[in-house]
């Protein structure tokens, strides 16, 4: 008889880790932001030894960079760096969206469509977060109803990135953006294998068009710092 797994709690960093990532995923800490362990503290409402151990993590995984003398600031990513994950996100989900042409799925098509209804409403009502959270959804969807596991691996481990990326764009694509979503839908509920995999092709191709446009005519406006206010209590 096998002994059952005792779960073990999340340990402080990690949470800390999380939430400053939703926080940089949001552009509530915009990229080049300088990142004071203080004030991290007490905005995050824990001391400042998880607010340093998840600054290690964040640096590992390419979201902070740590330099020496000066201290931490948000990873501000070079235009060739959004372009080259842009760019194998379209290849990733292009074939995402052929393969869940061909395992047509009444349930996942109507999870589609109120995505995309969820979508048009955060855009008609100015929500940002509400917007990107729903376009990430979808883009998952799709994925999962493609059947392959090694595509939901990989289009996971890009997942908080594009997210990031598309936060300043979202009402740069806006409802265009979402008429894409719905012809990719149509596409797929009709079996339309050729049909899928271009339409969310271009779909990806506009919007990493969209991004470098916006880097060309000039940095993003800064968003105005909310996170003094918005303290976490996060258990000791």
């Amino acid at each position: 008889m096998g002994a059952r797994r005792i779960d073990r709690p999340v340990p402080l960093r990690e949470r800390v880790y999380q939430a400053m990532q939703e926080l940089i995923i949001s552009r509530q800490l915009a990229p080049g932001q300088h990142l004071v362990e203080s004030e991290l503290a007490e905005m995050l409402g824990v001391s400042r030894q998880p607010i340093r151990e998840a600054l290690q993590l964040l640096n590992t995984a390419g979201w902070v960079d740590l330099q020496p003398g000066y201290g931490a600031f948000v990873h501000a990513p070079a235009p060739e760096e959004v372009d080259q994950l842009l760019a194998v996100r379209a290849v990733l989900e292009s074939e995402s969206a052929r393969l869940a042409s061909t395992l047509v799925d009444t349930e996942g098509v109507d999870r589609l469509r109120k995505l995309c209804a969820e979508g048009e409403a955060a855009l008609d009502e100015d929500n940002t977060e509400g917007m990107v959270a729903a376009n990430a959804e979808l883009h998952r969807t799709v994925t999962e109803l493609s059947g392959n596991k090694v595509l939901m691996d990989f289009v996971a481990q890009i997942d908080s990135r594009v997210q990031w990326y598309f936060t300043p764009i979202a009402h740069v694509r806006g409802h265009e953006s979402w008429r894409e979503h719905a012809e990719l839908v149509d596409a797929i509920e009709r079996g339309d294998t050729e049909g899928a995999g271009r339409i969310m092709r271009e779909h990806t191709e506009r919007t990493r068009r969209a991004y470098q446009k916006q880097v060309e005519e000039g940095p993003e406006e800064e968003p105005q710092p909310q996170v003094r206010s918005r303290r976490r209590r996060t258990a000791r």
